[in-house]
């Protein structure tokens, strides 16, 4: 029988919602019924797309002996991290500050007031390799809990109280300068994977935000160490198995430090950052293999992951569900990996040998079991030949069974979707791109926002969910729909985006009461109260909700010319100050941001014809400038934009030619009429080291 979850809108929790387990959805009442009761909560958390979180299903919530033992001994919730990512950071710092690491499924044992008091990750169903079973676990904090009830309690009002004060947020009072960005590239320096690209070891993540920092500030300052640290890592990655070299798209990360062997879920925050910085890099370089990326990952978007309401899922999972003897059982990969054999298999011995060496699949295999990821370290000798394996091995594939979806809109993903569709369309010149950004904006706008004009965090086959949009959701919404505005000429969208980053400033912010100056908060100042209100000023797989919001203000500021945006921009920026010195990796987007800040950033503004060519032609040279954070408005004198648009009011024609003027803080150049002017007075420092589309 369907337990609690089988109303759920979430994939994670419809995936056991005929668990054996009593699960509860998060709310008051699971909580009340643990208080009725006199027992803990056993609060589950993971999502759809999550390997060790089907593992931990498999194993123990499907098993009827262990769900039985946490029926009777907890009350259980189940959390999908997707929709509520405040819950999931309060209670994963918990786990982190208890165990020294984190991860997914997180498992924690909560009093009645929701205190946590015992945590971990994942859980065997037996003991091995110095675990305990989950059997063994569930037993001990039973009984830790019934008769060292005091103990308990004040353990879990005690890390509570260290993480409140652990995460009170201290900024550097000024948001990153010039030594300050200078310190961090040095840093990075010294982190760069010189053999392989990346930073650190393995796991490797695709470290998007950092690379985009890298390039804004080799642009703004012609630093070649910088571009060179970029180059390297975005072709290691481009080449690796993390990148799938027959469809498009990248993975979660590399298990290995070469990029050869990916958590084969593909998420869409990772692809849509990822999209944008390819292109660009290819803005900057007119690399080929940059541009191949940004086509083939824009291809998988929108063929894999659009939804049909025109929004964009959350990812693809990592496993693939494969008949067996035993019955259907789930399999990381099984989509994906080739051997010899099957290449030869779909292509003939000569092809098939040929692709074996192109794409490192070997007799031994680089996964599981003999078979290989697919890496193209080389450029094929034969592109033709390469075009041909590639179709059909990629119709071959699709006979494979393929990993599920997590069909979920998260407003914030989408909202840097559709940034980077809405930019790579006009840099690669795809207007189906841009039509997919716009169509994506409008179910977000239809869709996500509330009478409120506050975003909701989620929507699902049309329909929208319960939970409130995070500071993130509006920052990266906000994002997406300045990109949009800039792209297609509609000040709707900069509207939008306006009331977006009002309720930021109202709902997202407060002043410190010590004199800190303007604070931001994950949550809203009237979302529901958990044991502490999260604030995370890194940024980790997706932007950090103040950086996000700093980018997004930036933008705004510089189409507008409003200080009080910019002055909140900037303060969002003084944790970043902090991090550029000490781990730089942690502040990638506001790194970014700080480049473009301290280029200006550049505003430019292309008065003509929409249809007009030599308005096309200077709005083509805008759009490929590698300035950091580089705004272009454009419209026609008298037009809706021209008035509604700040940056280009007042702007007229010059001797009745399209003209466009460069500023910076809405103090213009002399205006100027040809491709070689703009481009001339837009060269930035590092002009060297920049392709001019």
């Amino acid at each position: 029988m369907p337990n609690r979850l089988a109303d759920a809108t979430s994939p994670y929790l419809l995936q056991h919602q005929d668990n054996p387990v009593d699960w509860w959805p998060w709310g008051d009442e699971p909580f009340a019924e643990a208080r009725r009761r006199d027992v803990p909560v056993l609060l589950s958390v993971g999502y759809a797309a999550c390997h060790w979180c089907h593992v931990m299903a498999h194993e123990s919530f499907e098993d009827p002996a262990i769900a039985e033992l946490m029926n009777e001994l907890f009350v259980n919730v189940k959390v999908d991290r997707e929709e509520r990512p405040d819950v999931d950071a309060v209670y994963m710092d918990a786990v982190t500050a208890m165990t020294g690491h984190g991860g997914w499924p997180m498992t924690v044992f909560l009093t009645p007031d929701r205190q946590p008091f015992y945590a971990g990750t994942y859980f065997p169903p037996t003991s091995r390799h110095g675990m305990p079973s989950l059997g063994q676990l569930l037993q001990a904090v039973s009984e830790t809990w019934r008769e060292r009830r005091a103990d308990v309690v004040a353990q879990g009002a005690e890390v509570v109280r260290r993480l409140s004060d652990a995460h009170t947020v201290p900024g550097a009072g000024e948001p990153p300068g010039e030594s300050d960005l200078r310190a961090a590239i040095d840093v990075l320096s010294g982190e760069l994977d010189a053999r392989h690209g990346g930073f650190g070891d393995a796991p490797k993540f695709p470290p998007s935000m950092v690379l985009e920092a890298l390039l804004r500030h080799a642009a703004r300052t012609g630093d070649h160490r910088a571009l060179a640290m970029a180059e390297q890592t975005l072709e290691a990655m481009a080449r690796g198995g993390v990148y799938d070299q027959l469809a498009g798209g990248f993975a979660r990360y590399s298990v290995d430090a070469a990029w050869v062997v990916p958590h084969f879920e593909k998420m869409l925050y990772d692809n849509a950052l990822l999209l944008r910085v390819y292109a660009h890099a290819w803005r900057a370089t007119g690399s080929t293999l940059h541009e191949g990326v940004v086509r083939d990952t824009a291809g998988f978007l929108l063929r894999d992951l659009r939804t049909a309401e025109g929004g964009f899922a959350s990812a693809l999972d990592a496993d693939t569900v494969v008949e067996g003897p035993g019955g259907p059982h789930s399999v990381e990969g099984a989509t994906y990996v080739w051997t010899p054999a099957e290449l030869c298999h779909v292509l003939g011995d000569a092809d098939g040998a040929w692709a074996a060496d192109l794409l490192s699949v070997t007799e031994h295999g680089t996964f599981e079991h003999g078979a290989s990821t697919l890496q193209l370290r080389t450029d094929p000798d034969d592109p033709p030949r390469w075009s041909a394996v590639r179709r059909r091995l990629l119709a071959a594939r699709a006979d494979r069974p393929q990993p599920a979806r997590d069909d979920k809109v998260v407003a914030g993903w989408n909202g840097l979707a559709v940034a980077a569709l809405a930019e790579a369309g006009a840099l690669l010149d795809e207007p189906a791109w841009i039509e997919a950004a716009r169509a994506c904006a409008d179910l977000l706008v239809r869709l996500h926002l509330d009478e409120h004009g506050r975003l909701l965090r989620t929507s699902r086959a049309g329909a929208a969910g319960r939970n409130a949009g995070v500071l993130e959701d509006h920052g990266d919404v906000a994002e997406g729909l300045l990109a949009l505005a800039q792209v297609t000429g509609d000040p709707a969208w900069l509207s939008l985006a306006e009331q977006l980053l009002e309720v930021v400033l109202r709902h997202f912010t407060d002043h410190d009461a010590a004199g800190a100056g303007l604070q931001f908060w994950d949550t809203a100042d009237d979302a529901e109260q958990l044991v502490r209100r999260p604030r995370d000023p890194t940024d980790n797989a997706t932007p950090s909700g103040r950086h996000a919001a700093a980018g997004a203000l930036l933008t705004f500021a510089a189409l507008t010319g409003s200080a009080r945006h910019r002055q909140a921009a900037e303060a969002a920026l003084d944790v970043a100050t902090l991090l550029a010195r000490r781990a730089p990796r942690f502040a990638g987007w506001g790194l970014a941001v700080a480049e473009a800040r301290l280029a200006g950033p550049v505003e430019v503004a292309v008065v003509g014809e929409v249809d007009d060519p030599d308005a096309t032609a200077l709005r083509r040279v805008a759009q490929c400038s590698t300035s950091p954070g580089a705004v272009v408005a454009f419209g026609a004198p008298g037009s809706s934009a021209a008035r509604e648009v700040p940056l280009l009011r007042n702007r007229p024609l010059v001797d009745g030619r399209p003209a466009a003027y460069v500023c910076r803080g809405f103090v213009c150049e002399r205006p100027v009429t040809t491709p070689d002017e703009l481009a001339r007075a837009l060269r930035p420092a590092g002009s060297e080291a920049v392709h001019d589309g």
